[in-house]
């Protein structure tokens, strides 16, 4: 098994504090939040986060989508420590010390930038029963900054010393220009890029930046609905799952020296892949509906699994089948936690 050097994984994203309590109907109609839903903080949910604080026995977790798979990478590798680093913003109180404890007990080398402007993300896991609310306050997360961070030389060379790049397409709606810098660095020294497309609302709302990052994509993450989405926006005309993967491996591509690998997840359904020229389907892990406690968290576990077995320089398959191994641990329990070591060989 090839040895992985520290710091070989680079994350850049946007930190969230998941907080999860069970609550009841009347908490959510409160709060006019359905049981299962995943919605961003507006005014009138202000004071949810302390109310469900205050009144609930309160979990603490570190989240956020590409922290989630930076993470899931590292528990997956185990040893040595710290092969994944992670960049995003944080606010100077007593949640963002909660991150940074988090991130050190999952062994991640978290580099956080620190402001006071803005209080540190948090994301609201209101559960009952089977369901759960998820209510983001991107908060601090907004306000990441490249002159202040990513370019200070010291994080740079974090940057440089990785050899493979993860981002989430949520980061999109922050700090492009944070992205296409690492992006160009390395198409430019044939590093492997990884990018999600996160949530339609990305395609949708945010193509400019998106396009703009896509010829320096290797490796491109979604689901059917994300890719679907993506396919309606520029305008493929087709809802076939492997032609738009096919089409989304032409797209213009800067570093011709490795060709673009899509991979889309459809839950139960097989992951369709681009494997060379042509288009796969890998069957998922078989699970008792059951079994199945919560899903969030399913396709950021899959990115984590994948990773892990990406910076180890396994093939293709083997990166997919770890991913598949990820999920199917993740759905069995609440958030996007694991146990204490892997059961993946």
């Amino acid at each position: 098994m090839p040895t992985v050097s520290q710091n070989a994984l680079f994350g850049m994203g946007n930190p969230l504090l998941d907080i999860s309590a069970v609550v009841d109907k009347d908490f959510l109609d409160k709060y006019g939040l359905k049981p299962n839903d995943q919605i961003l903080a507006e005014e009138k949910h202000k004071a949810l986060f302390d109310e469900i604080v205050k009144k609930s026995k309160v979990e603490y977790h570190a989240g956020g989508s590409t922290q989630n798979s930076v993470k899931i990478a590292q528990w997956m590798i185990q040893e040595p420590h710290k092969v994944a680093t992670f960049f995003g913003c944080i606010g100077t109180d007593h949640f963002g010390e909660i991150l940074k404890q988090k991130a050190s007990e999952a062994h991640v080398d978290a580099h956080y930038y620190e402001q006071n402007k803005e209080p540190t993300g948090t994301c609201a896991a209101c559960i009952t029963g089977d369901n759960r609310s998820l209510v983001a306050n991107l908060a601090a997360a907004n306000c990441y900054n490249k002159e202040k961070h990513l370019d200070v030389d010291s994080n740079w060379g974090l940057v440089e010393k990785a050899r493979v790049y993860y981002i989430a397409g949520f980061f999109l709606t922050v700090s492009p220009e944070s992205i296409l810098k690492v992006a160009k660095h390395v198409s430019d020294n044939n590093k492997i890029f990884g990018l999600n497309l996160s949530a339609p609302f990305i395609s949708q709302f945010f193509k400019e930046p998106l396009m703009k990052v896509m010829p320096y994509v290797d490796i491109i993450f979604g689901n059917e609905t994300e890719a679907a989405t993506f396919a309606k926006e520029q305008g493929f005309e087709t809802e076939d799952i492997a032609e738009i993967a096919r089409r989304v491996q032409l797209l213009p591509k800067v570093n011709k020296n490795r060709q673009r690998i899509v991979v889309f997840t459809q839950g139960r359904e097989d992951t369709v892949a681009t494997v060379g020229d042509k288009v796969k389907r890998f069957p998922v892990l078989d699970i008792d509906q059951n079994d199945i406690v919560d899903t969030n968290g399913a396709g950021d576990a899959f990115v984590g699994g994948f990773l892990s077995e990406l910076v180890q320089e396994k093939p293709l398959e083997e990166c997919i089948r770890a991913g598949h191994y990820a999920a199917n641990v993740i759905i069995r329990r609440v958030g996007c936690t694991f146990p204490e070591k892997p059961d993946f060989c």
